[in-house]
């Protein structure tokens, strides 16, 4: 077990003396990624005044991100996910782009049964592969929707289902969407912009639209507790990564975590999934409170 670093690292502030490895609270070992991740788009956030006659919307659904490359599923960091062999027999040799899925607010149940080295045919009997997007079609995403309907279809499998993508008429009818989505247990909207070619980058051609801001931050170390959460985690030094011309910035997350996961928390290097309220002058997210832990992205390098 290596030793407490006697003084934080220089680029830490200087209250971060109090810095704990994730060895010295008795950490498990998480495998790192088998390879880099596949050519994923990924969304911005949506703001209003969006044409959202541009778009296509689907429900965003609360899983992990599965690719199929052809061959194997991966996940969003480039793992191999072991699935049971019949769950991808018959697949096309095309790349799928998706969501296991094990319901709505089955996100614990849909990591627990997509992490395991040995698949559980139970659990995954009650995942689905819900695809949204076919990478290397190379038409709009218009044109797409009805070729990825044609693959699901060919592929003909219970657990393989095409997203549904609708149209709205406007703000308010979206908005309406959403309202009805989280009453019945959704996480939030997706919008998709027709005319849009599948590139492996984060801009508006894909957008989220949540009741709630949320982003994901790495774990630098952890700070000590006080008072009652003396001997435990008091909070969490991460970074935001950078993007979009923005630096990365590093700030302290302290609250939403629960009893056990403050004995246990987060690896340093894992990624984990934080709320926030706006980002104040120095680009540091606001009222930033613990979600979970990306189990699908893998940790980085010390």
């Amino acid at each position: 077990m290596p030793a407490l670093s006697p003084r934080p690292a220089p680029a830490l502030p200087r209250w971060a003396a109090t810095l704990l490895v994730a060895a010295s609270l008795g950490w498990p070992h998480m495998a790192t990624a088998t390879g880099a991740g596949p050519p994923l788009m990924l969304a911005n956030s949506y703001r209003p005044g969006v044409a959202l006659q541009d778009y296509w919307v689907s429900e965003k659904l609360d899983g992990v991100r599965g690719y199929w490359d052809g061959q194997q599923l991966l996940t969003r960091g480039g793992e191999r996910i072991a699935a049971p062999a019949w769950f991808t027999a018959g697949w096309p040799t095309t790349a799928l782009d998706g969501e296991l899925w094990a319901g709505r607010g089955q996100f614990s149940q849909a990591v627990s049964t997509v992490r395991q080295q040995t698949p559980d045919d139970a659990a995954w009997r009650r995942i689905r592969f819900m695809v949204f997007d076919l990478p290397a079609h190379g038409g709009p995403f218009s044109e797409r929707i009805p070729a990825l309907n044609a693959v699901v279809s060919r592929i003909d499998q219970p657990w393989v289902l095409a997203v549904p993508q609708h149209k709205v008429a406007g703000p308010a009818a979206l908005q309406a969407l959403l309202d009805k989505t989280v009453k019945l247990g959704g996480e939030g909207l997706m919008l998709h912009r027709g005319a849009s070619i599948y590139q492996a980058l984060r801009n508006d051609d894909l957008l989220k639209l949540k009741t709630h801001d949320d982003a994901e931050a790495r774990v630098l170390g952890h700070l000590a507790g006080q008072g009652k959460y003396a001997g435990q985690l008091g909070a969490l030094w991460v970074e935001t990564p950078g993007m979009d011309g923005k630096p990365a910035r590093r700030f302290k997350l302290g609250s939403g975590f629960s009893d056990t996961e403050r004995r246990h928390p987060p690896p340093v290097g894992s990624w984990v999934t934080y709320r926030y309220r706006g980002l104040n002058d120095g680009g540091i997210p606001r009222f930033a409170t613990f979600l979970r832990v990306r189990e699908d992205m893998p940790p980085a390098p010390r």
